[in-house]
């Protein structure tokens, strides 16, 4: 008998996250090949099908785009001193009352009286858009024929007349209504007969001609007189009738082909009856505002999408093109994505090692991750390879993840073999990672709209802050090492990735806000701790220093005029334009959490220093502040709960933000037990959080974070599109941060920085003569006294940051045979007699970033 021994291969999480990104690829290329060319700018998606994607009937969802949801300032600028016709019945007046409320909200939505219904309405917005409605049901009247007219037409063509931005069109309800006297469906015809061939014999009258389709009614409620006329399958004939016009079938394959690829000259939104229910009516023939509006955007985007700027962020996904990038940018691009193949190509000329050992080179690779990961995330969110849709909140389904993740949490949980210490960096990565991965979900859902889970969610992002500030403070304290290496490890690898994905995708750099966030901390964190370092062992100097640093940050963000006047200098001089505006409120609401958590460190060395975890009264110290800790929690979340808004809470969030985390905190430390053990799952995420945040903007969501993004077309799709691009999404990310904390070594060397004296506060510890870690921030702390042997004696201190194994590239990479190492850009200009140092490499990198601000093209802003 034989034992079949089988392990599963340590890699194959890698398989896993490279197939599936070869599935999505596969997936977006057979869309291209198989439908995307018939619809390349998603016009035939808007008009042709779409679906609801709740049950209130308010988030329509267009098959494979995102409808934009206008506001009246783009909206107003897109018709701006323009003109707006439509002709028709009632279905038409309802339409162009609710188009009107979009451009001008003060206008009516309806006529003043009942004897004004079947009468002409003009209406001239604040912005300067002319709209007008003419009664005709039968579209026989004689201005009907104007408009269509030859004569007008050619005005219209030779500059004589400007023309109208849209002409809308809708008839066939009164034709069914009045059949005997109006001649029925044959009259019908006729006429669509006569304005299609006027239509197709003229130039357009319009920039846009809308002919509406002929709206289902709800027989059920409908009157008596209109039952016995309006029927389902006469309104279904006569709108096949129109498709058919709009959309004549060709033997001619090229024929076809050129006219599929090219939005139609005249459009039918039949997406207008899908969207029915009969929930929305009352009388079975009209619908309600709130629909009419959603199909008034609907003409909006039709008309707008493709014709205003193409400004971040670009969630106008239907019925428009992505823009080209400028000459500067495309070479960006070009530079960016080809540097890592050229890095390989000539890591792989240079020696005779097999290409898959090249491949594992830790020179070459790290540049190429980068390189792919960038051309993945332009590919997803700058074309139309894989498409977006809109969001949409699902209470079941956000709280089943969640569930779901704190299980898989919970099941990867490693108890140590040693009490770790309070917030060790174990403990950190998994804080960092379970908030991570709720903040995620939040995102992917839209749960910003949701009070009750914004608020919590607010507090998860304050943590962040309060790390920072614990551990910057620790590592200071501790260390003492406040040289130029240490600052230039933190910023290039927080910063790194992050710039790179903002002038490649051409957004603002705050807009990634976490990372500018974190960055502006640790540089005030570093201010802070420097000045005076000498005195950072006297505590009462180093806590004043600190007030005095949150008192200068308090009047400098509430003032306003000094981060206006900041930002100004930097638009004049340096070319960035940032909204002071934005910044100042993700500032503010976080305002004083880093300081509390530079307060916390301080209060953890000293009771470490003194050997409070000794006293006889620890242990009831630490009981009351496990019962206070459960107690503030639960104030908390009845609290959040209780505010009538967001908005209300963001009010309060300043001030109580630090109570549920510090709570937390002690609770997450009250045992051995617990600080002990960590969730391996939670703290691989919290290993590549940063580029989780920042990367999801445009792979795994999509449309700059409006929107979410779809490997697998349909939105019947969506639990298997969440699947395969959470995969893809987790995996890019771990190998990007992987490659930017290689690049971020090589960047800044291996020197051994100029050592300072610890400070008395420090622990006594024999501190390694290396380069410190970007990361290393945490302090070994034990919340229930300190570890002792069977004699009574203190044990000796584990190491602060435990040696984590080595990935599996790298254990590839040691085995193979690699080719001589290139000698890279330093040795390169070192040929030349100069080799700059870290300094110079920053200042020059400094320097080019503000040539490439001056230079930069910036789309023309939407005014109002």
């Amino acid at each position: 008998m034989f034992l079949i021994k089988s392990s599963v291969n340590p890699a194959w999480p890698h398989f896993l996250g490279v197939f599936t990104i070869i599935l999505g690829c596969v997936f977006g290329l057979t869309r291209q090949i198989m439908t995307g060319w018939s619809d390349p700018i998603q016009c035939r998606a808007l008009l042709d099908k779409g679906s609801w994607l709740d049950s209130k009937h308010r988030n329509w969802q267009p098959d494979g785009c995102m409808l934009h949801p206008y506001l009246e300032k783009e909206a107003s600028s897109c018709l701006r001193s323009k003109e707006v016709i439509f002709i028709g019945d009632s279905v038409t007046r309802k339409l162009f009352f609710q188009l009107s409320r979009l451009l001008d909200p003060s206008l009516p939505n309806s006529p003043s009286d009942d004897t004004r219904k079947h009468s002409d309405h003009t209406f001239y917005t604040k912005h300067g858009t002319n709209l007008t409605f003419t009664w005709d049901p039968f579209l026989n009247t004689s201005y009907t024929q104007w408009i269509l007219a030859e004569s007008r037409s050619h005005e219209v063509t030779r500059g004589d007349l400007p023309p109208p931005a849209m002409l809308v069109l809708g008839s066939g309800l009164w034709y069914l209504r009045y059949a005997n006297s109006s001649g029925g469906i044959s009259s019908w015809e006729s006429k669509m007969d006569e304005i299609f061939d006027k239509l197709a014999s003229n130039p357009k009258p319009a920039d846009e001609v809308v002919i509406l389709p002929v709206e289902q009614v709800v027989g059920s409620k409908l009157s008596t007189e209109r039952a016995s006329s309006m029927h389902a399958s006469d309104i279904d004939a006569m709108n096949s009738d129109l498709y058919h016009r709009i959309n004549p079938p060709s033997k001619d394959f090229k024929h076809a082909f050129s006219s599929l690829s090219s939005p139609p000259s005249i459009s039918l939104p039949l997406v207008f009856n899908q969207m029915l229910h009969e929930s929305l009516t009352e009388d079975g023939l009209h619908f309600s505002d709130t629909l009419i509006k959603i199909q008034a955007n609907i003409l909006l985007n039709l008309r707008c999408n493709d014709r205003l700027p193409k400004t971040f962020p670009l969630n106008k996904t239907c019925c428009s093109r992505y823009p080209w990038p400028s000459v500067l940018h495309l070479i960006l691009i070009a530079a960016v994505v080809l540097s890592g193949p050229y890095m390989l190509y000539k890591t792989y000329s240079l020696g005779s090692a097999r290409f898959a050992s090249v491949l594992l080179d830790p020179k070459a690779l790290p540049p190429l991750v980068i390189s792919i990961a960038i051309a993945l995330i332009y590919t997803a969110d700058r074309s139309g390879f894989w498409l977006k849709e809109q969001k949409q909140f699902e209470p079941w389904t956000f709280g089943i993840l969640c569930m779901l993740c704190l299980f898989i949490g919970l099941a990867t949980v490693k108890r140590g073999d040693k009490d770790m210490g309070f917030l060790n960096r174990d403990q950190t990565d998994e804080w960092k990672g379970w908030m991570q991965i709720a903040i995620l979900i939040y995102h992917y859902f839209g749960g910003s709209k949701i009070s009750g889970i914004y608020n919590p969610i607010r507090i998860l992002v304050a943590s962040y802050l309060f790390m920072t500030g614990y551990g910057h403070t620790s590592f200071y304290l501790r260390k003492a090492d406040f040289g130029f290496l240490r600052v230039a490890q933190v910023l290039i690898r927080l910063n790194l990735f992050t710039i790179l994905l903002a002038y490649t995708m051409n957004t603002d750099y705050i807009s990634y806000y976490f990372t500018p966030l974190v960055s502006m901390w640790y540089i005030i964190i570093y201010v802070t701790m420097v000045i005076g370092a000498r005195f950072n062992d006297r505590t009462p100097l180093l806590v004043c220093k600190i007030l005095l640093s949150a008192v200068f940050m308090t009047w400098f963000m509430k003032s306003n005029w000094p981060l206006e006047s900041l930002f100004d200098v930097l638009n004049r001089i340096c070319g960035i334009h940032w909204s002071p505006r934005e910044w100042g409120f993700r500032v503010n609401l976080d305002l004083w959490i880093v300081y509390v958590g530079m307060l916390a460190s301080i209060a953890m060395i000293k009771i470490r220093e003194h050997r409070l975890t000794d006293h006889r009264h620890w242990t009831t110290a630490v009981k009351a502040s496990i019962g206070l800790s459960v107690i503030v929690l639960i104030w908390f979340f009845v609290f959040e709960l209780l505010q009538e808004s967001k908005f209300t809470y963001n009010l309060w969030h300043p001030y109580i933000s630090f109570l549920p985390i510090l709570a937390f905190a002690v609770l997450r430390n009250s045992s051995i037990v617990l600080r002990s053990g960590t969730s391996r799952a939670f703290a691989f995420i919290g290993k590549c959080s940063l580029e989780t945040f920042i990367i999801q903007f445009h792979f795994w969501l999509a449309a700059d974070s409006k929107g979410v993004l779809l490997v697998v077309p349909g939105t019947r799709w969506r639990p298997v599109n969440f699947i395969i691009t959470t995969i893809m999404f987790i995996y890019l990310c771990d190998r990007v941060a992987h490659a930017t904390g290689e690049l971020t070594t090589r960047i800044c060397g291996t020197g051994t920085p100029r050592a300072l004296p610890l400070p008395v506060t420090a622990p006594t510890i024999n501190v390694p003569d290396e380069t410190p870690s970007a990361d290393s921030q945490e302090l070994t702390i034990p919340l229930m006294g300190l570890r002792k042997d069977d004699a009574g004696s203190p044990l000796s201190l584990e190491p602060d940051t435990p040696v984590r194994p080595r990935r599996w590239v790298e254990r590839l990479a040691e085995d193979s045979t690699l080719p001589p190492r290139g000698v890279g850009l330093r040795g390169w200009v070192a040929k030349f007699g100069w080799t700059p140092g870290l300094k110079t490499a920053i200042v020059l990198s400094i320097g080019l970033l503000w040539v490439l601000n001056v230079l930069w093209v910036y789309p023309e802003e939407v005014t109002s």
